[in-house]
């Protein structure tokens, strides 16, 4: 439902313009509740608490704010349920080091499929799509990942001063592994009422943020493009045959609204990429089996299609 990586992505570059958290004896804790919100439609609500420690401080300015920070986290959405923790190194101003994991579970329901195997209907003929069943009962399986990423950001008016050069940038680099306890070497799988294309193994993921931090207005905080790409690293047999290897990438104007010191908006207009298929009779309806669609070259392997409006609320509670 939520493309994987993309609000973590945002949690991260709102903590860099956010200010400080409460201090406690050199310990700095923080709890936050999420709302967002899509045109797709589609809602989560998370609730997560952080913990930040001093680590390997000096007085070199690249060190002076060196930590290492606990995130703990849950979230709801109408067909899914989570947990998840992650950590946060910051050997330096510029770069973050980070691990976590995640355990979640779902059910199905008319407006959504929240967790299932991904099967094709029927008897295979090339070129015939076959449609789609997703397979599972409530809480059917458990879908688990873990990974590692790495974080680097700059901001221009650390190295040129000034109220108007606060011009930010943020590249995050992440390998994970998922997993669906049902699935097997070959089951293709849903979660969260994504393109139902997962499969038990490792997968790619960079995001690239460019902002700006508006100097004078109390109100709108920043304006941003992200780019992300998805990209999966199973190597399914005949998987040429649907472009498996082929990334997806989403493109987002982002808007950072400080309503107040503790109530942070982020508004998103997005667009994607798809595989090109070459039959409008299939583009971008998952009711027919992904791996009988073949991938087209002629007018480019990708097509771009808009993808949604989204919203999210935050609110630091303390």
């Amino acid at each position: 439902m939520w493309n994987k990586g993309y609000y973590l992505l945002l949690a991260v570059f709102l903590a860099v313009i956010s200010g400080p958290v409460i201090a406690e004896e050199g310990i700095k804790t923080s709890s936050e509740m999420e709302m967002q919100i899509s045109s797709l439609p589609e809602a989560k609500l998370s609730f997560s608490q952080s913990f930040s420690f001093p680590f390997l401080q000096s007085q070199n300015p690249l060190m002076a704010d060196n930590n290492l920070k606990l995130v703990l986290g849950a979230y709801v959405t109408p067909v899914s349920l989570s947990g998840m923790s992650e950590v946060f190194w910051t050997p330096a101003a510029f770069f973050l080091l980070s691990g976590g994991a995640r355990a979640a579970s779902g059910w199905n329901m008319p407006l959504g499929k929240g967790i299932g195997i991904n099967e094709p209907l029927g008897v295979k003929v090339v070129g015939v799509p076959r449609q789609a069943v997703i397979e599972a009962d409530a809480f059917d399986g458990l879908v688990w990942s873990a990974w590692g990423a790495g974080t680097v950001q700059f901001d221009l008016a650390a190295v040129i001063p000034g109220d108007w050069n606060h011009v930010v940038f943020q590249t995050r680099h992440e390998f994970r592994y998922s997993a669906y306890s049902r699935a097997g070497s070959n089951d293709s799988w849903v979660f969260e009422n994504d393109d139902g294309e997962n499969r038990n193994g490792w997968e790619y993921f960079a995001t690239y943020i460019l902002g700006y931090q508006m100097p004078v207005s109390p109100v709108f905080k920043m304006i941003g493009i992200m780019a992300e790409l998805e990209k999966n690293l199973y190597f399914a047999p005949d998987g040429d045959y649907w472009g498996d290897s082929l990334g997806y990438w989403i493109f987002s104007a982002l808007s950072v609204f400080a309503i107040t010191p503790r109530f942070n908006t982020t508004l998103a207009i997005q667009i994607r990429t798809r595989r090109n298929d070459g039959s409008s009779d299939f583009k971008n309806n998952n009711d027919y089996y992904y791996q009988d669609r073949r991938l087209l070259s002629e007018g480019g392997e990708r097509r771009v299609v808009f993808y949604r409006l989204a919203m999210m609320l935050n609110y630091r509670l303390r």
